[in-house]
């Protein structure tokens, strides 16, 4: 038995929780930073807020790879996971603007962080088991195709996301005025729609999507007893520790371009609102005023621009990818966001940029697609999940430094200003776009061989 080939809409239904995932992702990733500053967080202390998130990743997505991959009930193998992950997120994205509601407790900047820690822990165990379902239902000629289409419905996802606080104010009339130590009610409505769609575009997914069951895997080319066996021998999980020694090479080479990926674009996540704030507005690293805000919804509508182009870009993926393969699709595209990033500094109005943003977006759209279609053909089919899970490693290691070192380097380097942040942010993807050069493509080798 082979794998089925799916039809685009079977493919589009399968990954269609992936726009709720993102839409809830980019709530975060553009609003996180200025809600710690209205709780009270100083801009060198932004990464260290922001720490929690990729730990969370480091820990929870191989214990999910490695369960996901042994699970099998009625809803599937990979469909608990994230039906799980996103209602747990979508109670962090109501309580986060929230979190003033619990001083009586604790600080609200402390909750405020929990919330983020609650959130992104919920991404991670919807996001891999999501990855690792293309995987499992498609045959690898379809793969690029599937990761393509995820990236569509991600970037369509973060569009809304992105601009939902500036549409609710200048299309809607919602304010986005505040005061000391709350979070505007643009704000706190976005985060309760982002919420809804999140549970609500899972279950899509959830009901329109069929899994192999396990005999079907038996007949595709996994023997049932043999994942029965080694469940009865290994059911520890410290054998991702093993897994992880015997990874293959091409995720040892695809390490490095992804942790100067991810370097980058945690710095940009992290400081592109206080960056753009006071670079391109102007305006004092302590305003957090009104201005401060505009800046913000701004920044938002910046980043659903990027978005939009991944989501377009996303759409030509594998008709480039067919023709210069995959490994110099990424490098290319990696190097237009590295040089978008990089302009940031240069722009002499915020209206410029877009034009880094169109960059940001061809890179975005690749890093979500491209490494992960490299990656599948190297990885066993019955441990896809926990490879996957372990994969994330080197998505999570480079928050986790850049967290730990970018607020200092921000204070004591380039002396308060971070704007530096985002150019650092764009040589770390001109550095991935090298790397990335000598990864061994192992369906691009099949290809020529053939």
């Amino acid at each position: 038995m082979e794998k089925r080939k799916l039809s685009f809409w079977d493919i589009w239904n399968m990954s269609f929780g992936f726009l709720g995932i993102q839409m809830g992702f980019a709530l975060q990733n553009a609003n996180a930073s200025r809600i710690l500053q209205i709780f009270g967080a100083d801009v060198e202390e932004l990464s260290w807020f922001w720490i929690v998130a990729p730990l969370t990743g480091l820990i929870v997505q191989p214990i999910i790879g490695y369960y996901s991959d042994r699970t099998w009930t009625r809803l599937g193998r990979r469909r608990p996971y994230f039906l799980t992950g996103a209602l747990l997120a979508s109670l962090g994205l109501v309580l986060m603007p929230n979190a003033d509601m619990f001083t009586a407790f604790l600080p609200a900047l402390w909750v405020g962080a929990g919330m983020l820690m609650i959130m992104d822990a919920s991404f991670n165990i919807a996001m891999e088991p999501f990855r690792a379902l293309v995987a499992d239902l498609l045959p690898s000629d379809q793969r690029t195709l599937g990761f393509s289409v995820q990236t569509v419905l991600i970037g369509i996802g973060a569009v809304i996301g992105s601009w939902l606080p500036y549409a609710l104010t200048n299309w809607f009339g919602v304010s986005n005025n505040t005061v000391e130590g709350e979070v505007p009610l643009n704000l706190l409505l976005s985060f309760g729609i982002g919420a809804a769609a999140l549970v609500i575009s899972i279950l899509i997914t959830v009901f329109t999507t069929k899994e192999y069951s396990p005999e079907e895997m038996a007949l595709i080319g996994i023997n049932e007893n043999e994942i029965e066996i080694e469940e009865e021998k290994e059911s520890s999980l410290l054998n991702i520790f093993s897994d992880f020694k015997k990874m293959p090479l091409t995720m040892k080479q695809l390490s490095s371009v992804q942790f100067f990926s991810w370097f980058g674009l945690f710095g940009m996540w992290v400081f592109s609102v206080p960056a753009i704030a006071h670079h391109v507005y102007g305006l004092a690293l302590d305003d957090h005023g009104t201005l401060y805000q505009n800046a913000g919804d701004w920044v938002g509508i910046l980043f659903g621009v990027y978005n939009a182009v991944s989501a377009v870009y996303a759409f030509f993926l594998p008709a480039i990818a067919k023709k210069i393969g995959r490994k110099m699709t990424h490098a290319i595209s990696l190097i237009f966001g590295g040089l978008g990033l990089i302009s940031i500094y240069f722009v002499p109005n915020e209206n410029w940029l877009f034009l880094s943003m169109f960059g940001i977006g061809i890179a975005w759209a690749s890093i979500l697609a491209m490494p992960y279609a490299i990656l599948a053909g190297s990885i066993p089919a019955k441990k896809m999940g926990v490879y996957m899970g372990i994969f994330n490693f080197f998505i999570v290691i480079p928050q986790i430094v850049n967290a730990l070192i970018g607020g200092p380097i921000v204070k004591y380097l380039y002396g308060g200003n971070p704007i530096f942040a985002l150019i650092i942010s764009g040589v770390s993807l001109l550095i991935a776009a090298v790397l990335v050069v000598r990864v061994k493509d192992v369906d691009d080798k099949v290809v020529i061989v053939k």
